[in-house]
């Protein structure tokens, strides 16, 4: 049977789930069992990466031509800029980080393997990886966001980060489905390097989540 891009997506995110639940994080949040001073850590690590992997999907756009792909890559960075500016409100409603390990090392390894995507990753494939972990993505800032109403006080334009990122967007997955889909007609999609890239992309995620979670959980 040929593999359309809805199945490997599908596949990948069947392989992922069971971990979804391993961020320790984001239930603290939506609890209100997390200090305040978590949001502070995470509006400044999140500064460091949205600048960092609005470069690297810059970079990454430029290494392909096919027309599918370079249109879902191409409309990463602008998402990236938008969160940048979101970002703002939540510095101000939260406060200058207090942290000692500043910028944290647990946090910038999801960045730093972006970037080593963007150098060495086939685009199809690490369009496959990225977009794979949206939804979780969606789903931890859904409930960061529900969490921060709740239990912090924060408002709106200081939730609006990870409102930002909670929302659906079809067309979004139109376009993931299309550079999948590009790619694996053309045989530069390796499907076990969608697999690979996907799996490090959530053990990355989690790592940023969960060095909050060791440094204010206690």
């Amino acid at each position: 049977m040929t593999l359309t891009a809805r199945d490997l997506v599908d596949g990948i995110q069947a392989e992922l789930a069971p971990h979804d639940a391993d961020n320790r994080m984001v239930p603290l949040i939506s609890t209100g069992k997390a200090p305040r001073a978590v949001f502070a850590a995470i509006a400044a690590e999140e500064q460091r990466i949205v600048s960092s992997d609005w470069r690297s999907f810059h970079t990454l756009a430029a290494k392909t031509d096919e027309p599918h792909v370079r249109a879902f890559l191409d409309g990463l960075p602008p998402g990236e800029r938008q969160a940048l500016a979101l970002l703002d409100a939540l510095v101000a409603a939260a406060g200058p980080d207090q942290g000692m390990e500043l910028p944290r090392a647990g946090c910038q390894a999801y960045p730093a393997y972006v970037a080593w995507l963007a150098l060495n990753a086939e685009p199809s494939a690490a369009a496959a990886g990225i977009y794979a972990n949206v939804a979780a993505f969606g789903r931890y800032c859904r409930a960061v966001a529900e969490g921060m109403r709740a239990h912090y006080e924060f408002d709106d334009p200081a939730c609006a980060f990870f409102d930002f990122f909670a929302a659906d967007t079809p067309e979004a997955e139109q376009r993931a489905h299309a550079a999948i889909q590009a790619g694996i007609d053309s045989g530069g999609l390796n499907p076990n390097d969608a697999h690979l890239y996907a799996r490090l992309f959530q053990n990355y995620e989690l790592m940023f989540w969960n060095t909050l979670a060791d440094e204010f959980s206690g």
